[in-house]
């Protein structure tokens, strides 16, 4: 799959020129085009080969100071989108301008396109590993090649653009067992080529631990959550560093750099180069630059774009996102890495005398607050260091904060999302659940 469907023409300049010839002092334009081929297996079978192609286009232009943001999808009208975004700056407050200026940075492409028959073989190879094992289990999975294009261009020079090709998996494997319904669930994204046998086989293993129901136990236990659950937690770290949280003073880790704000083990951080979520330029067209978050515990930095920067004093980091197309620039994570342990995920598990593995959730973390109250999808209980099977209709609550003064890290490392995250063991964590 290559990128001559999706080549650039002549809009953005267009849709410049006419903005500041109807009035405006200063506009950008950011552009979105993207070529996506999945293809899905439904029941252990090919089911659905498919291609889908989109495009959008974010106008956003100043006049008299206050800014309108206009956003077409497919062919676009410049005059029109012009007048659009005109139109709608009169309903705005007059803003400070916040563009990158003169600047045409050069980028590199990301990443490596894959045919379909390639994608095609890997569900095959990933599937039959499960049934050869399980041959009653039901599997179902998409494999992606997507390819996109990014572009920012402003009227302060700025021209800065690159290709993205992502490959992504998800699998579920259904198990039926009388009245007992078990799903497992995993999934890889990466940049050049996706493992089907790791895939696999990280699905065998919790199929295997399922293989018994157990009681679960109650009170304050140790609670392992594994690299797939622990974003969970992340989540809310993400959330109090947030320079737009820090500045509404929603954080509490506002006004706290250089203090200890979780255990000495833990550092996060972002590498802009890093895995599958790597970005040059963030969506203002910031180059996006490696920060320590905490170190050692100790907070050293929040993230900022470039309004939010100025507000804090520390200027932009590079970390501004657009939820949409439709929304203006807010602080936001291309990436966020946890730095690991040195103890494997069979070490952690040898240290629990009585507690519980978190593999899948249901629902979502506890926000900025930190408190939270999760249901278990899958989870296993652990006696004595060995997994003793899977327990069911299970909660587990606590304070993410709290939590995070004391953990113990793996070192199996792997992306779930955009957070590049360890297994890692939370002690004392509450927990209620079925007992028989």
């Amino acid at each position: 799959m290559g990128s001559e469907n999706l080549s650039q023409d002549t809009l953005a300049e267009q849709l410049l020129e006419l903005a500041i010839k109807s009035g405006a002092e200063a506009a950008e334009v950011y552009q979105s085009r993207s070529l996506s081929r999945p293809v899905f297996f439904e029941a252990n079978r090919l089911k659905q080969l498919e291609t889908s192609q989109s495009e959008g286009t974010a106008l956003r232009l100043w006049r008299n100071g206050r800014p309108g943001l206009t956003v077409a999808y497919g062919s676009v009208e410049p005059q029109a989108m012009v007048e659009r975004a005109i139109a709608l700056s009169e309903l705005n407050q007059p803003e400070v301008l916040q563009l990158v200026s003169g600047s045409q940075p050069a980028y590199p492409d990301l990443g490596t396109s894959v045919p379909i028959e390639v994608l095609v073989h890997w569900g095959k190879e990933a599937i039959a590993i499960i049934r050869d094992a399980y041959p009653d289990v039901v599997c179902n999975s998409d494999w992606e090649c997507d390819l996109e294009i990014t572009r920012i261009v402003n009227s302060k020079g700025l021209d800065a653009s690159y290709t993205d090709t992502t490959l992504s998996c998800y699998m579920s494997a259904e198990w039926v067992r009388g009245d007992d319904f078990l799903s497992v669930s995993d999934g890889q994204t990466q940049r050049d080529i996706l493992e089907p046998e790791k895939l696999a086989q990280q699905i065998l293993q919790r199929l295997t631990w399922a293989k018994e129901n157990v009681p679960s136990p109650s009170g304050r236990v140790p609670v392992l959550f594994t690299s797939k659950a622990a974003d969970m937690l992340w989540g809310t770290a993400q959330a109090a560093l947030n320079g737009k949280r820090v500045l509404e003073l929603a954080s509490p880790w506002a006004e706290r750099i250089g203090q200890r704000v979780i255990a000495s083990n833990l550092t996060l951080y972002q590498d802009p180069l890093a895995g599958p979520y790597s970005c040059p330029f963030d969506d203002e067209g910031t180059p996006t630059k490696p920060l320590v978050f905490v170190e050692n515990g100790r907070l050293q930095n929040y993230y900022c774009d470039r309004t939010t920067g100025k507000k804090l004093g520390t200027g932009t980091t590079g970390n501004a996102v657009r939820p949409s197309l439709s929304s203006y620039p807010t602080p936001g994570l291309f990436n966020f890495l946890i730095q690991p342990g040195t103890e494997s995920l069979q070490e952690l598990i040898h240290k629990i005398d009585d507690g519980l593995i978190v593999d899948q959730i249901l629902g979502g973390g506890g926000g900025i607050s930190g408190d939270f109250s999760i249901n278990i999808e899958l989870g296993y209980r652990v006696r004595k260091g060995e997994v003793i099977g899977r327990i069911k209709d299970t909660m587990v609550a606590g304070n993410i904060y709290s939590s995070l003064k004391q953990v113990e890290l793996g070192s199996d490392t792997d992306w779930n999302g955009s957070c590049y995250t360890p297994s890692l063991i939370v002690e004392g964590l509450s927990t209620t659940g079925r007992s028989n």
